[in-house]
Order: C-alpha cells, then structure tokens, then sequence
C-alpha cells in the first residue's frame, strides 16, 4: 500500500514549529481564548469599544491554533 503523502512533505520551518508546539499543553490554547473573551469583555465594560472588538477576534485564531497543535499531537508530522 502507497502512503498517502508519497512525495509531499513538510519544509524545515513546519517541522520546527511542529516539535516546539507539540511541546506545550493543548489547554494553553483555551485558557488563551478565554483570556481573550474576558479582555474584550473588560475594554468594552471600559467603553474602549474597538479595543474590546480588536481582542474579542483573538478567540477563534487561539482555538484553531488547539486544535493545530492537538492533531500535530495525535498525527504527527512527516
């Protein structure tokens, strides 16, 4: 059976932030996202409305970056 990726593999720098966010726990990136929400809540609370809006879109990139470093866990690389 052929592997799936023959001929496809990852350059130097995936591989280098592979190894080095495999090594942090995957909920940094909740406990990140989280941060993020209760900040834009506080700027908004603050009445610093663009700054509540500008931290409250950090939630999303942190949960995908969990769920990168959670398949990179689980998967691998190359």
């Amino acid at each position: 059976m052929a592997a799936l990726n023959a001929g496809h593999e990852e350059g130097k720098v995936a591989k280098m932030i592979e190894d080095q966010t495999a090594k942090l726990p995957s909920d940094t990136f909740l406990w990140a996202a989280i941060g993020a929400m209760g900040l834009s809540v506080t700027m908004h609370c603050l009445g610093k409305r663009h700054s509540g809006l500008f931290f409250g879109q950090w939630a999303a990139p942190f949960l995908l970056f969990g769920i990168y470093n959670k398949l990179v866990k689980q998967e691998g690389h190359d």
